[in-house]
C-alpha cells in the first residue's frame, strides 16, 4: 500500500487536466495513488480519465464521480475514498514538479510523529519558479497552521499534506443551492489539537485561471452566503485565535448574513457581543464586496 494519495478535484477541466496527468507520469517516485475526483463534469472528463486508466502509468490511478457539489463537496468525496496514510490536493489547473512525490514521502518518513502531528506544509510556486508568498521560518519546526500565518508572518498559498485519518473527521457541510465552503475551515479545526511540520520545498506549481475560485472570490461571497457564514462562525470560536482574527471573522459573518438576508444572524452567532461590535465593519465590508463583485 502506498503512503500517499494525491487527489485532484475537477469540474469541466478536460482542457487542462492532461497537464496535471503528465506531471504525475513524470514523478521520480511513483509509489503513490492519484485520485481524480470528478465533480459532475460534462465536458468529456470521464472519457479522458477512462483512457488513462487503460494506460501503464507507473502509479495507481483511481477515479470517482458525483453530481456537482462544489470544491468542498469534492473534497468530502475524496476523503471518503482515500485509504493511504497521508494525502494532498493538487488542483486540476495545477501540477507537480517531477520530484514532488519523492520529497513529500522522504520528508514524512523522517518526521518524528506523534498523535498531535497533523502532517506538514510545503511550498507552492508559479511556473517561473517564484515561490508564492514567503518561505517558512527555518527556526520553527512545528506549529499550528494558524501560527505560521498569524504569528510567524508566513504569506501566500501553501500545500497541506495531511494525515488521512484526520481529514475524514468533520466533513464540510453542504448547503442547498450553494457550491462553496472555505476549505481552510478543516485546517482550523485540525489546528485545535494538532500541529504541522514545514518543508521549504516546492511540491506544487500553481496557475490561477480565470474560471477558478481564487479569481472569482467576490462573486463567491454573493453566491454562497451560508457557506461563508458557517466558516466565520466556526472561526470566531477558535480557542487559539487572537482578538483581531476573531473580530475580522465576526465582521465577515455580518457581511455574509446581510447577503443571505439572515435577520436572525445575531441570535445565531456563537459570539453575540463580538458580532454586535463588528456590525459597522461588517456593513462596510458588505458594501465593498458588493462594489467589487460588480466589476
Amino acid at each position: 500500500m502506498p503512503l500517499l494519495t494525491v487527489f485532484t478535484p475537477t469540474y469541466n477541466r478536460a482542457y487542462i487536466l492532461p497537464r496535471c496527468y503528465e506531471s504525475m507520469k513524470r514523478q521520480t517516485n511513483k509509489d503513490f495513488v492519484w485520485l481524480v475526483v470528478d465533480d459532475g463534469s460534462t465536458d468529456g472528463t470521464k472519457e479522458l480519465v477512462e483512457k488513462w486508466l487503460s494506460e501503464d502509468n507507473g502509479f495507481i490511478l483511481k477515479y470517482v464521480r458525483q453530481e456537482n457539489m462544489g470544491m468542498h463537496g469534492a473534497h468530502n468525496l475524496a476523503y471518503q475514498n482515500i485509504d493511504t496514510e497521508i494525502n494532498t490536493c493538487i488542483d486540476s489547473d495545477d501540477y507537480m514538479p517531477n520530484d514532488a512525490v519523492e520529497k513529500i514521502i522522504d520528508f514524512w518518513t523522517t518526521c518524528e510523529k506523534d498523535e498531535k502531528t497533523a502532517g506538514f506544509l510545503a511550498l507552492d510556486a508559479y511556473e517561473n519558479g517564484e515561490v508564492i508568498g514567503t518561505r517558512f521560518p527555518e527556526e520553527i519546526k512545528k506549529a499550528r497552521s494558524y501560527d505560521y500565518y498569524y504569528r510567524y508572518g508566513v504569506k501566500g498559498d501553501k500545500k497541506f499534506i495531511l494525515r488521512t485519518d484526520l481529514t475524514k473527521n468533520d466533513p464540510y457541510p453542504i448547503f442547498e443551492g450553494e457550491k462553496y465552503v472555505n476549505l481552510a475551515t478543516k485546517y482550523s479545526v485540525i489546528d485545535i489539537d494538532h500541529e504541522f511540520y514545514a518543508l521549504n520545498e516546492v511540491v506544487c506549481i500553481v496557475e490561477y485561471l480565470d474560471d477558478g475560485s481564487s479569481k472569482n472570490m467576490f462573486t463567491q461571497y454573493f453566491k454562497n452566503p451560508k457557506g461563508f457564514a458557517y466558516s466565520r462562525k466556526l472561526c470566531m470560536q477558535l480557542p487559539y485565535a487572537d482578538f483581531k482574527f476573531r473580530f475580522i471573522q465576526a465582521a465577515h459573518y455580518v457581511s455574509s448574513s446581510i447577503i443571505g438576508k439572515n435577520k436572525a444572524f445575531l441570535r445565531e452567532s456563537p459570539k453575540k457581543l463580538l458580532t454586535l461590535s463588528a456590525l459597522p465593519a461588517g456593513c462596510a465590508w458588505y458594501l465593498y464586496i458588493k462594489h467589487k463583485a460588480k466589476k
